[in-house]
């Protein structure tokens, strides 16, 4: 008589399909890329499915892939479930949060304004380079800089965010560029489409690109929440209307609800609203 599938297989399958590759998993899971590579051959084989295409750009799921990965939510769920239940009996729950790379990095330097350690949850930040599924409970706690429409996310615009030109001093003239690999914000955006021709110097992350305008390289787009404490910037504009963005907190419908997880709306939002 066959048995059901190894609970393991189907959490390490849920990982791999979710982040689209073995090394972005193992670290999620704690194990090595040859373990996954090695149990994921035996589930193919187990359930007599293909559930992978394994290219250059990682692991993408076939249409059986896609099928069983509908029914692991569920399951993933019930585990981050369980999960919120026995923190809580121990005191500590983590509330995992999710931002842009500015907001997140903005949360983490100013914790303390708003969590202490007597609080009922624990901070988690998470940064990936995929977007992190709040339906599927990878994070709870997500800003994003629009509304959000999916139905089962709860949803409360905290405030704007303003962008303004910044340089080590007036008299640099060039601008930091993204290079190819690099996402195009609208910041980006903005410079390339007037001053691409300018460009003296490009980077692949906000950070490197910040550092080079510190280094009196070039000229920079940032969030005027951060350049305005960026130590070795001047702001050389005011805020550039085009780029105004909307500041939304979202999280689940029904997590929202979670004891822990609404304290963290409720201090995150406060900090949000009273930031410069």
């Amino acid at each position: 008589m066959k048995t059901a599938p190894d609970w393991n297989d189907l959490a390490y399958f849920a990982a791999i399909a979710r982040t689209g590759g073995l090394s972005r998993a193992a670290v999620e899971l704690g194990v090595s890329p040859a373990t996954l590579s090695r149990r994921m051959k035996l589930f193919e084989a187990e359930l007599s499915r293909r559930l992978f295409v394994h290219g250059a750009a990682g692991y993408t799921l076939t249409a059986d892939g896609q099928v069983l990965f509908e029914r692991t939510r569920t399951m993933e769920d019930a585990a981050r479930q369980i999960a919120l239940w026995r923190d809580a009996g121990a005191g500590r729950v983590s509330v995992r949060i999710s931002a842009g790379t500015w907001t997140a990095q903005d949360l983490a330097e100013n914790l303390s304004e708003y969590w202490t350690a007597s609080a009922p949850w624990l901070p988690e930040f998470m940064y990936c380079d995929l977007d992190l599924d709040i339906a599927r409970r990878e994070v709870d706690i997500g800003i994003r800089n629009r509304r959000p429409e999916q139905p089962w996310v709860a949803r409360r615009q905290i405030g704007w965010v303003d962008y303004a030109v910044y340089a080590a001093n007036a008299d640099v003239q060039g601008w930091i560029g993204a290079s190819w690999s690099a996402p195009i914000t609208p910041s980006m955006r903005w410079v390339l489409d007037r001053y691409g021709d300018a460009v003296t110097a490009k980077a692949n992350t906000p950070h490197l690109a910040a550092t080079l305008a510190r280094a009196g390289i070039g000229r920079i787009v940032l969030p005027t929440f951060v350049g305005g404490r960026m130590e070795g910037l001047t702001r050389l504009s005011e805020p550039i209307a085009d780029l105004r963005s909307e500041q939304w907190l979202v999280s689940h419908h029904e997590a929202r609800n979670e004891a822990p997880i609404r304290a963290a709306l409720d201090a995150i939002t406060d900090y949000l609203k009273r930031r410069p």
